[in-house]
């Protein structure tokens, strides 16, 4: 659609807007007429309460979650309201004429209280809700439009290697002169420079791995058996006084598991006793 078809739509709608709110006015102006408003309060009041529509229709459009649907529940509560009230003038012709009880919009009283109620406190609530629906739309923030500009900025600004695409660096190599064949003729010839250039893909640095490493990608230990074991535990305590051999100093020496430690402790004290007495025995 284009711009004048859209201006002429437009067009159209205030045009039956205000025809309606027009019809509206007659009925809105003789009810607060009954509830005892003045001529220019009467005037006045149709624009309370239909004025208060538009601006709900207004800010449910400008507004986002829960401050949108609460724009809709005022704009659908005196839509209805507006309805109502528009209804009971239809109901009553002597809403019509100036003879009118003050405050009988009813035959049956509850229904009249009803009515009266509803239509003293449209007023009030127009205050109270069109200043908190002005106050939600002053302090609306679109945060959508805000973020996708730096997003797409972002993205722009992002080199190949971060997108993922290969980064090719070109190079040239120094010059490859060409040596003169051995039947060439005495004459000099010139000599050809050629310049090769190589294509190199930039590797980039590999992601240093986060969290646990799986089972499947670890580097597999070499297993030792008792022997190897026993011997380097030897090696290594040789120098230790049998205070200090003990199974957790022995594990953290050798890397092993607790079990095997206790082993190779009984072991290496069975040992040293043994030297210790044959020792003893020759002195």
């Amino acid at each position: 659609m284009n711009r004048t078809a859209k201006s002429a739509l437009v067009l159209a709608l205030v045009v039956v807007v205000g025809m309606a709110f027009r019809v509206s006015w007659n009925a809105l102006r003789d009810v607060a007429k009954t509830i005892g408003a003045d001529d220019a309060a009467a005037n006045l009041y149709p624009f309370v309460v239909d004025g208060l529509m538009a601006l709900a229709l207004v800010a449910a459009l400008v507004l986002t979650g829960d401050a949108r649907r609460f724009a809709l529940r005022v704009l659908a509560a005196y839509t209805l309201a507006s309805l109502v009230l528009n209804y009971v003038h239809g109901l009553v012709p002597a809403l019509h004429s100036e003879t009118v009880d003050w405050g009988r919009l009813a035959d049956w009283d509850p229904a009249n209280w009803a009515l009266v109620l509803l239509a003293t406190s449209l007023p009030v609530g127009s205050i109270y809700f069109g200043s908190d629906l002005v106050a939600k739309v002053l302090h609306h923030q679109p945060t959508a439009d805000a973020i996708e500009p730096e997003s797409t900025q972002i993205d722009v600004n992002r080199s190949s290697v971060e997108l993922g695409e290969p980064v090719v660096k070109e190079t040239t190599e120094p010059l490859i002169p060409v040596p003169a064949l051995a039947s060439a003729p005495a004459d000099p010839i010139d000599v050809v420079e050629v310049r090769a250039p190589v294509a190199a893909a930039e590797v980039a640095r590999p992601r240093r791995a986060t969290g646990r490493v799986p089972v499947a990608a670890r580097s597999a230990r070499p297993v030792r058996s008792p022997e190897e074991l026993l011997s380097e535990a030897r090696s290594i305590t040789e120098a230790w006084p049998i205070e200090d051999l003990t199974g957790e100093a022995i594990r953290k020496a050798l890397r092993t598991s607790p079990a095997k430690a206790r082993v190779l402790r009984e072991t290496l004290k069975a040992e040293r006793i043994a030297d210790a007495t044959a020792q003893a025995v020759v002195s």
